[in-house]
């Protein structure tokens, strides 16, 4: 197998669990239930976008932020894990009533263009738990790839 090939699956297999699109299509819908089909697949390509290159830039340029605080991999790693478990715990712990119907009240409006980054993109889609991956995955290609 090819290096790309290996690549590229490692950094599938480590991100796609985390980002989890299958599991996040519903919460996605259930946000977006009061928008059009347009506004939604509008929605959810500025999501798609965002999260690739919040992804991307992640991946480069995260390593090199690391080395430049001082912080080791395996700091990355456990800070990462705890961030995920503190994360399924607080939804394991929800109640019934829906984010949906917190921010239309609060705001008086559904989520619209404007909201395709901040909240679907960077908590909702790319956490703080694939950003840590993303980094962690960042410092482990070759040298000669860096940027």
């Amino acid at each position: 197998m090819s290096e790309k090939v290996s690549a590229f699956l490692l950094v599938y297999m480590g991100l796609f669990p985390i980002i989890n699109p299958i599991g996040g299509a519903p919460i996605f819908l259930g946000l977006t239930r009061h928008c059009t089909d347009e506004q939604r697949h509008s929605l959810a390509r500025r999501v798609a976008i965002n999260g690739f290159f919040l992804m991307l830039g992640s991946l480069i340029v995260g390593s090199h932020v690391l080395e430049f605080f001082g912080i080791t991999l395996p700091i990355v790693h456990i800070a990462g894990g705890l961030v995920v478990t503190a994360f399924g715990w607080k939804l394991l712990q929800a109640g019934p009533e829906g984010v949906d119907s917190h921010e239309v009240a609060t705001t008086g409006r559904p989520p619209g263009p404007q909201d395709a980054f901040y909240p679907f993109t960077l908590p909702l889609t790319v956490g703080p738990g694939a950003i840590s991956v993303a980094i962690a995955l960042g410092t482990q290609r070759p040298r000669a790839a860096n940027l």
